[in-house]
């Protein structure tokens, strides 16, 4: 893929009111591993190269602090900044050495919308794991609550240099490599995070992971389905915080020739919330759940 100055979605950082209790779920149910700890802060791996893909912070209650995305290099890191501010972006932080497992370069910024990201390069990757059979390996995508999602997605698109994959009635698709999208920008009557995607080896592992999380008490959300945009395997859950987040697999492989499609082509029939029309109507608990997660 070529000329995106953000090359993926590195890591979510999220506030948690209970942070022993937050690490056995996302370590004994939701399948990462710890690798770092320091005071009131963990940050949690997956299977595969990136440092860390989760880091959890004590705070009041629950609440996204920041998206970290890979910016190429340096100076690209810098240019998109740049772009950044020209589309309203405010810049937070400078770019700066981190203390965090990774190091790396990084920057943070706050957009228009109030949402907190940060833009790391040269960060540290680590040899991936084995796959395992219902782990996540990585982050997917983060879907952030718009109360305007045209602006929202027209600087990601101009401020940060991602493209347009679809755009449904309620949401735009932003991409920022191979993988249909890296964000989602879902209407909303609040700015904020809907949910986080952490992407499973394959649809079985989605399956496999769900049943576990069944078996530890936590019900499916939402799902099991195929999404339409994307064409990626899904199901959701409610972490014990009330943050929502999600397992998929085999989200759709764009190149430079994707044409993205407009809301008159993600049309389902009456009843139906998925491809294969086995997802049940989403719960109205998931859905207030969806919208109650705000920017610290």
């Amino acid at each position: 893929m070529s000329g995106f100055p953000v090359t993926g979605l590195r890591s979510v950082e999220l506030l948690v009111p209970d942070l022993p209790a937050a690490e056995r779920f996302y370590t004994d149910v939701w399948g990462l591993d710890v690798t770092a700890r320091d005071s009131g802060r963990i940050w949690l791996r997956g299977t595969g190269a990136d440092p860390h893909v989760l880091e959890l912070a004590e705070g009041p209650g629950a609440a996204i602090r920041s998206a970290t995305f890979r910016a190429a290099d340096p100076a690209t890191l810098d240019r998109a900044l740049g772009m950044a501010q020209r589309e309203g972006a405010v810049v937070l932080a400078q770019p700066a050495e981190l203390a965090e497992p990774g190091g790396g370069l990084a920057a943070t910024l706050r957009d228009p919308s109030g949402f907190v990201l940060r833009l790391v390069t040269g960060d540290a990757c680590r040899v991936p794991d084995a796959p395992g059979r219902d782990r996540p390996d990585r982050l997917a995508h983060v879907n952030l609550n718009c109360t305007d999602v045209d602006a929202a997605a027209a600087f990601f698109e101009r401020g940060l240099g991602f493209r347009l994959a679809d755009r449904s009635k309620l949401m735009a698709f932003e991409r920022c490599n191979s993988d249909h999208h890296a964000v989602v920008l879902a209407e909303a009557p609040v700015d904020g995070l809907n949910h986080v995607a952490f992407n499973m080896p394959g649809w079985e592992c989605v399956m496999r992971g769900a049943g576990r999380l069944i078996d530890a008490g936590f019900p499916i959300a939402w799902g099991p389905g195929r999404h339409g945009p994307g064409d990626n395997v899904f199901a959701y859950f409610i972490d014990p915080f009330g943050i929502v987040i999600e397992y998929t697999a085999e989200v759709e492989q764009v190149g430079d020739d994707h044409v993205a499609r407009g809301p008159d082509h993600w049309v389902w029939p009456p009843g139906r919330t998925d491809q294969w029309g086995i997802a049940p109507p989403k719960p109205d608990a998931t859905k207030k759940a969806q919208l109650a997660i705000r920017f610290a």
